[in-house]
């Protein structure tokens, strides 16, 4: 049944991808300007978070914590990046200058996961894996002066989570990817910042990776399809209205041996980041949001993984 259930979405995603022939906006409603991409290279000597020039140029390592840094996330203006880390004692959350300087350390202890700056800059929403009430997705102030904060979500599912929040442009909407059998089941959901209205953008038979970004002017949202490589199907990069609508491939890999894995828009609205992964090859690549001008952007031998492209930098209000 399970094979089934997904050739028949496969088939579903690949014939509302040829029925469509108009092209996504090639600049974003809301404007921005293109800056560095940061993404988690796993290593042999753990994962660490990096930055990189769309043009390949100035490859840098800003974190340097004893464990694993993942999960980059820019602030608005470019000049700090949220992320989670490991040290063996907690999982927590953790912001830094863009240069790697000023770590400052927000949950010192507990399970807490994949943070994710708001529109206005001064607030996180994040993933608490052991706050009181289950898990779930909660907001909080950038300096962590109302922890937890605001309960928005409770994944339902016994030993499950609620992952990697994303919001929307207008700071109205929250996206996540809510766990019903880790591994397998994995749907995009979203609520209302106020923790209300509820609803489902993609179905568990997706199996969605936990990472997806919002376009800069609200209109789509990137996506990964069976991001488990489930039954040999192959991962591949995809668009989805935020209502859940109008799904789109924009690569079409086959066989299980390659995919490709959703990163980030770009600033301006005129790229998506997206990882190439091959039985041995790992490369950071962008192209046009409607699939076409494929670009590499560096070959590496690890997995450049929760790709975030920042703006660049502006003075912060």
């Amino acid at each position: 049944m399970k094979s089934n259930a997904f050739r028949f979405v496969s088939y579903a995603i690949t014939t509302a991808l040829c029925m469509v022939t108009a092209s996504l906006p090639a600049s974003a409603t809301q404007p921005g300007v293109n800056g560095k991409i940061a993404f988690a290279a796993e290593t042999d000597a753990g994962s660490q978070i990096y930055t990189i020039n769309s043009d390949g140029t100035d490859l840098f390592q800003v974190s340097n914590v004893n464990g694993t840094a993942t999960s980059p996330d820019w602030s608005p203006h470019g000049q700090r990046i949220a992320f989670e880390f490991d040290d063996d004692v907690h999982s927590g959350i953790a912001i830094v200058n863009a240069d790697g300087t000023g770590f400052i350390d927000l949950t010192p202890t507990g399970f807490h996961l994949q943070p994710a700056f708001t529109p206005d800059g001064h607030h996180l929403l994040y993933e608490c894996g052991d706050c009181s009430g289950g898990d779930g997705i909660f907001l909080m102030k950038d300096d962590a002066s109302d922890f937890p904060g605001t309960r928005l979500t409770t994944n339902p599912f016994p030993f499950e989570g609620d992952s990697n929040p994303e919001i929307s442009p207008d700071g109205k909407t929250v996206t996540f990817v809510r766990h019903q059998v880790d591994g397998q089941l994995q749907a995009l959901f979203a609520v209302d910042i106020d923790g209300n209205n509820e609803r489902l953008v993609a179905p568990y038979t997706f199996e969605v990776g936990i990472k997806h970004d919002w376009a800069p002017d609200g209109s789509h949202i990137v996506i990964t399809p069976f991001a488990d490589f489930p039954d040999n199907y192959s991962p591949d990069v995809a668009t989805i209205r935020p209502d859940g609508s109008d799904v789109r491939l924009l690569t079409k890999y086959t066989g299980g041996a390659v995919g490709a894995f959703a990163g980030s828009y770009s600033p301006d609205g005129r790229w998506i980041a997206f990882r190439l992964q091959g039985p041995h090859t790992f490369g950071l690549w962008i192209m046009s949001p409607d699939g076409g001008n494929r670009r590499l952007i560096a070959n590496f031998p690890f997995r450049p993984r929760l790709i975030d492209w920042g703006p660049k930098p502006q003075d912060a209000k």
